[in-house]
């Protein structure tokens, strides 16, 4: 068996065990290969698994690698999870499902735009910048609430819940559980949390969709 297959394997049950010694977790999470740096073939053993959801932070990446293999299989989901620039959105409608980093609102109009020269509807996360970091994107969290309403009320986006980020501080679950009450308070029941070094706190925190690279595909060279 693939080493990949071999390793979504091992978190998977690393989840299922998290959610059976808690009362406190709502679902269990999806889990979001991110195949950024990744050809094809490192990532079709996943796909022969069964696996759906994938993750691309480069839209022209995304493209060369997912544009035939989507056309053909309407099962796969993708995951916009990198930072989303208004003349690549146009790109992003076509080929992508989710998008987790809407962090403006010029995007936000931009997106709302392109869906509708489309006639499609993307499920979205607004990037939340939680941690308040200058160096970050995302939505202040005291500025959320009027964001929240800008897109969905007044763009019309499909607001599915908020992501996160959290800084470096070894303290990752103070973050997602703020992220959590956010999401409450909006009563959106999405969140999109947790990566390779964080993923079992963010289980705790009732993350719906964990995005995982290096601990299913290795590190990237």
């Amino acid at each position: 068996m693939d080493h990949t297959i071999n390793n979504l394997i091992r978190i998977e049950k690393e989840i299922q065990l998290k959610v059976n010694q808690s009362n406190l977790i709502i679902k269990k999470p999806k889990i979001i290969a991110v195949t950024k740096n990744f050809l094809m073939p490192k990532i079709l053993p996943l796909i022969n698994h069964g696996h759906v959801d994938f993750g691309e932070n480069r839209v022209q990446d995304a493209i060369s690698k997912w544009s035939d293999l989507k056309h053909k299989t309407s099962t796969i989901k993708l995951h916009m999870i990198g930072k989303l620039q208004t003349n690549k959105v146009k790109y992003v409608i076509p080929l992508f499902d989710y998008i987790h980093t809407l962090d403006n609102l010029k995007l936000a109009e931009k997106i709302s735009e392109e869906q509708l020269k489309k006639n499609k509807s993307l499920k979205i996360f607004i990037q939340v910048n939680v941690g308040r970091e200058a160096q970050k994107s995302g939505i202040l969290p005291e500025q959320l609430d009027t964001f929240y309403e800008q897109c969905s009320n007044n763009l019309g986006l499909n607001i599915i819940g908020l992501m996160c980020l959290p800084p470096n501080d070894n303290n990752p679950i103070r973050h997602f559980l703020e992220i959590f009450e956010l999401s409450k308070r909006l009563k959106i029941k999405d969140l999109s949390m947790g990566m390779s070094n964080d993923y079992l706190e963010a289980v705790e925190t009732n993350s719906t969709f964990l995005r995982i690279g290096s601990k299913i595909f290795g590190d990237r060279s």
